[in-house]
C-alpha cells in the first residue's frame, strides 16, 4: 500500500492552523470560566464643609436689646462684641457697676469717641439689694439726653441693675406697671428680684417729667 505524503508546505499551513483553533478554543474556555469584572459604585460626594468662623461677624453682647430709638441695653460687652458695638454708631455707655472698666473696653471707647458715664451701683442678691434712688435717677438723667444718643445701658448680665434703669424709663414713657414687670421679667427670667420689682413700683418719675424725650 502506498502512503500519500503531504507536501512540506501545505503540511506546515496545517499545522498553523491547527495551532491556531487550539489557542482560540483555549481562550474561549478561559473566558467562561473567568468571573465577570466587579462594579465599584463611586463614593457618595462629601458635603461641603462648614465655612469657616468670620472673626469679623457681628456679635451682640449678652442680653442685647433695643429699648428705644437711640438706647440700647445689653450684659458687659467683651472683645467679641467691639466690631457689633461700633455698628450701633454709639455716643456714649452708661455704665451701672462699681467696678472699673477694663482697659480693653476703655482703649475702645477712646477709640471710637465714645463717652463712659459710670454709676456705680452694687450687685447685691436679696435680701440684701440696696437700689439707690439717686443713681437711678442720675441715669436717668444721661439716657433721656439726647446729646448723649445714641448709647448703651449695661451692668454685668443686663439683668437687675440695667432692668431697673429700663423699668424706671418705661415709667417716663407712661407705660402700665405690668407691661413694665413683663418686660423685666423677660430678661431677669428665674433671677428675678421682689425687691427691683418694688423699686420700679415705687419709683417717683416727676421729678424727671421734664427731661422726657419726645419718642417718650
Amino acid at each position: 500500500m502506498k502512503l500519500e505524503v503531504m507536501p512540506k508546505p501545505k503540511q506546515r499551513v496545517l499545522e498553523a492552523q491547527q495551532r491556531e483553533e487550539a489557542m482560540e478554543m483555549s481562550g474561549l474556555d478561559l473566558w467562561k470560566h473567568e468571573k465577570p469584572p466587579r462594579i465599584c459604585p463611586l463614593p457618595p460626594s462629601l458635603p461641603p464643609p462648614p465655612p469657616a468662623f468670620d472673626e469679623a461677624a457681628l456679635v451682640p453682647p449678652l442680653n442685647f436689646a433695643v429699648v428705644d430709638d437711640g438706647i440700647f441695653r445689653s450684659g458687659f460687652p467683651g472683645t467679641a462684641n467691639f466690631r457689633f458695638l461700633k455698628s450701633l454708631n454709639l455716643r456714649s455707655i452708661v455704665y451701672l457697676c462699681p467696678e472699673p472698666y477694663p482697659g480693653t473696653n476703655t482703649e475702645f471707647l477712646e477709640k471710637n469717641g465714645i463717652r463712659l458715664h459710670q454709676f456705680g451701683i452694687e450687685g447685691r442678691k436679696e435680701p440684701f439689694v440696696n437700689i439707690p434712688d439717686d443713681k437711678i435717677r442720675e441715669a436717668l438723667k444721661v439716657v433721656l439726653d439726647p446729646r448723649n444718643q445714641p448709647l448703651l445701658i449695661h451692668c454685668k448680665r443686663g439683668k437687675h441693675r440695667t432692668g431697673c434703669v429700663v423699668g424706671c424709663l418705661r415709667k417716663l414713657q407712661e407705660w402700665c406697671l405690668s407691661s413694665v414687670l413683663d418686660e423685666y421679667h423677660r430678661f431677669a427670667a428665674a433671677k428675678a428680684r421682689i425687691t427691683d420689682q418694688r423699686f420700679m413700683e415705687l419709683f417717683d418719675v416727676s421729678s424727671l417729667k421734664h427731661l422726657t424725650p419726645s419718642h417718650c
